[in-house]
């Protein structure tokens, strides 16, 4: 009955939460779901967290999809916003940089430490704490602000052609410079200064 219910609510690269199983013992769930795992139809991440085996189109093995369990896990939780991708990966992501971030940056309410590493099958994660709790408000303005605080670092591009990138980035993810103006007394002053050079200062005013 629990596989069952595996294959029609989970996508075979779907991580499963332990938790999150509608199965009131815990105990029983647990040998379920250790008995499945043997039987080489689940694979276990970690403690807690499993997803479906399954064969690619190659005939190889499937892996976990590392989005599918970021969005899970950091970025969404119980259909509310928790959190969003940042640094080099959110900088590479709408063009600002050509390079390949061999960590996944992540900000989101689910880190109860300013940092903390961790490492997912085979993947390496930092996660952040928020400067304030994220919600689907102020989302847009909070990673706007991060983005801003390290652009400086990680943008290869001409002054020109940054503009035009911030431009099509405040389109793309709705920046609201109203819930920036609450949040920016939060960050470094060097976030002022890469504003100002992107030519965004009106913005603010």
């Amino acid at each position: 009955m629990l596989y069952e219910y595996i294959q029609k609510n989970y996508e075979k690269d779907e991580p499963i939460f332990l938790s999150e199983l509608p199965f009131e013992n815990k105990q029983s769930l647990r040998q379920e779901m250790k008995r499945l795992t043997d039987e080489g139809k689940l694979a276990r991440v970690y403690n807690g967290v499993y997803y479906q085996c399954y064969k690619t189109v190659l005939g190889t093995n499937g892996n976990l999809s590392m989005t599918k369990y970021i969005n899970k896990k950091y970025l969404k939780k119980d259909g509310k916003t928790n959190g969003f991708i940042a640094g080099l990966s959110l900088a590479n992501q709408y063009g600002f940089t050509s390079q390949v971030p061999s960590v996944i940056e992540i900000v989101s309410n689910d880190s109860s430490t300013r940092q903390r590493k961790v490492e997912v099958d085979g993947y390496k994660l930092i996660i952040y704490s928020p400067v304030f709790p994220i919600n689907e408000a102020n989302l847009s303005a909070i990673q706007f602000l991060d983005l801003m605080s390290n652009i400086h670092k990680y943008s290869e591009l001409t002054n020109e052609e940054r503009k035009r990138k911030l431009k099509e980035f405040i389109i793309a993810t709705k920046v609201d410079f109203n819930e920036v103006k609450k949040y920016i007394y939060m960050y470094p002053d060097r976030v002022y200064k890469n504003i100002f050079e992107g030519g965004l200062m009106n913005e603010l005013v």
